[in-house]
This record gives structure tokens, sequence and C-alpha cells, in this order.
């Protein structure tokens, strides 16, 4: 839909259905609101997110906004925002913002795009990566399930315009399951990235309902085994989120269950409920418990393991390999 036929934004309160700017219905914040307002857990001091501003922070919104892109910082409401883009870094959200999914840990908005796509992405994706100049980029999306292969085809073009245009820039994928369909992730693990991560997000007890029916624990570590398997030389990544309720051995198990699915890298993050809608947060996990999990996870084989209060999927991606937890130890 062009510009000018976009339907006019209309203010809405999370949990509620409005019409996208493309004319897609959706909900708001992607679950529904159920009018319940549990009593939520008092931030520990140690939760404290450093807001950041300036030039570089105003660019990276500029270049952001003014080529169409979403991005998965400002819609899954991402605590590093501003540490991210005022270091001139951000994760770029293709094929839209409405999921086609409704995981309760997740605020992006849940809806049915009925297979639309923006023909124009792969190269505004390809010319926001050169104007802000990046030697590491990330590219995610949302899950879309209402096109027959969920997005690879459109998903490997982006890679490859990106690539094709900056070609010293290594490229990371965060990318749905594609319901498990091998021949739809081996599209993407083959269009020339570094890394390819798809998210566990919880332990195997806590999957349904924290995540959407469609999506599955066994499913990702499938997803994860294959693209290891089908490119060996890619690097396979996945994140943690803790403090749903899942027991320390419930952790040492998914750890073991990963590295069985060859996954290189790790990250752990505090899981923080998006609004009062979404799944509640059963604990603050405490730096030095952190601390304890990074080791276990190195104990076990993980290349590296970034672990850390504020830690998401994409943060700091392009320091992972200096192996110094990203430098927040």
């Amino acid at each position: 839909m062009s510009e000018k036929n976009r339907i006019p934004a209309v203010q809405v309160g999370s949990g509620e259905k409005f019409v996208s700017e493309r004319g897609v219905s959706a909900i708001k914040d992607g679950i529904k609101a159920t009018g319940a307002d549990a009593a939520r857990l008092a931030k520990p001091d140690w939760l404290r997110v450093r807001l950041r501003g300036g030039a570089t922070f105003e660019k990276v919104r500029g270049i952001v906004h003014e080529h169409n892109l979403a991005t998965v910082c400002e819609e899954a409401k991402c605590p590093n925002m501003s540490e991210c883009w005022s270091a001139g870094t951000a994760t770029i959200m293709l094929m839209g913002d409405v999921c086609t999914r409704a995981c309760r840990f997740c605020a992006v908005n849940t809806g049915n795009p009925g297979g639309w796509l923006d023909p124009e992405e792969p190269a505004n994706a390809a010319r926001s990566v050169s104007l802000m100049k990046l030697n590491y980029v990330v590219l995610t999306s949302v899950n879309r399930d209402d096109l027959p292969d969920g997005g690879a085809e459109h998903y490997a073009a982006c890679v490859k315009r990106v690539r094709e245009e900056n070609p010293d820039t290594a490229v990371e994928v965060l990318t749905p399951d594609f319901l498990g369909n091998f021949a739809d992730v081996g599209t993407v693990v083959d269009s020339g990235i570094a890394v390819f991560a798809q998210n566990i997000e919880t332990v195997e007890r806590l999957t349904h309902p924290v995540r959407d029916p469609r999506a599955g624990y066994r499913q990702t570590l499938d997803v994860l085994a294959y693209a290891k398997q089908h490119a060996p030389d890619v690097l396979t990544k996945t994140s943690l989120m803790l403090g749903l309720g899942e027991t320390e051995q419930e952790i040492r198990d998914c750890m073991d269950d990963l590295r069985a699915a060859s996954v290189d890298i790790l990250t752990l993050g505090q899981y923080l409920q998006p609004t009062r809608n979404h799944s509640p947060i059963d604990r603050y996990v405490t730096p030095e418990q952190f601390e304890t999990y990074r080791s276990w996870g190195l104990g076990k084989g993980f290349l590296e393991v970034v672990s850390g209060v504020l830690v998401r999927s994409s943060y700091r991606a392009e320091q992972v390999l200096a192996k110094n937890n990203v430098g927040l130890s």
C-alpha cells in the first residue's frame, strides 16, 4: 500500500483491536485486554535502564522512520533501545509490524497481514545499513504464518541485498520457526548470513501458554539443529528468558537440549512483562545468578553465553565473539 493510501493511525489502548496504517486488523501489543490487573513484583534496585540520546540516536531514528522500517527495538518495547540507537546500531524487523502469533511474553501487534509484503523492503533495508555505516546488522521479523513459506524468500532477498550493497557487513538473522519447514530454514541459511538465531524463549514446561500454540520447544530445537547441520560454518544462536517460573534444573536441562542441537551461542535475560495483559513475572533474577548461569553454559560447551538482567537476543550482538559477556561482566 502506498503512503498516500495508508489509513491514518488511531490511538488505541494495549490489548484493544485496531486497524493498522496498512489496513490490517490487529490487537495492540499482541494480547487481548482481560480487565484483570494482577499484582506486580516491585522492581529491584539493579533493574535500571539508562536512557541516552543525542545526535547519533536521532540519526538512527530518522533513518529507520524515513525508510519505513519497523524495528524490534520499538515494536517489542526493548529496554536497550536508547543504548543501542545511541551507539548507532538497530535491529531491523522485516515483513511489517503485525505478527500472526500471540505469544504471551511479546508486545508486537497480532493480526493477519493477509499476504502483504513490501517489495521495496530489501532495498530500504540495504540503504539503511549503508547510511548507518554498520559493520554488523541483525535482521529479525514477525511471524508470517499467512505466507506459504513463512516469508523465507523475502528474508533471503533482504539479506542478499544488504550483502550486495554492504559486502563488509556481517548479517545475523533472528527468524521465525517457519513451522519447522526445513526447506524454508535452508532458504534463509543459504542467503549469506553469519549467524542464524531462533529463540527457544523459555524452558519446555513453560512453553505453552507462554508461547503461541504454533510454536514449540522441540520444533525450535529441530530448526536450530537443522540450520547447523545444513551450514556448519554458520553460527547458531538462541535466547532464554528467565523469571517466568522456571527452576534451576529446568535451566540446566534446557542448556543440555540446546547443546545437543549444536547451538553455539546462548543469551540469558530477565523477562519483563510488557503490559498487564501479558504473562506475569515470577521472580527477578539477580546479577550474581546471571553470572552463575553463564558459567553453567560455558561449562556445557557453548561458544559464548551472554547473560545479564537486560540482555536480549540482539543485545551487543556484534561483540559476542569477544567472549567477555559483551562487556557486561
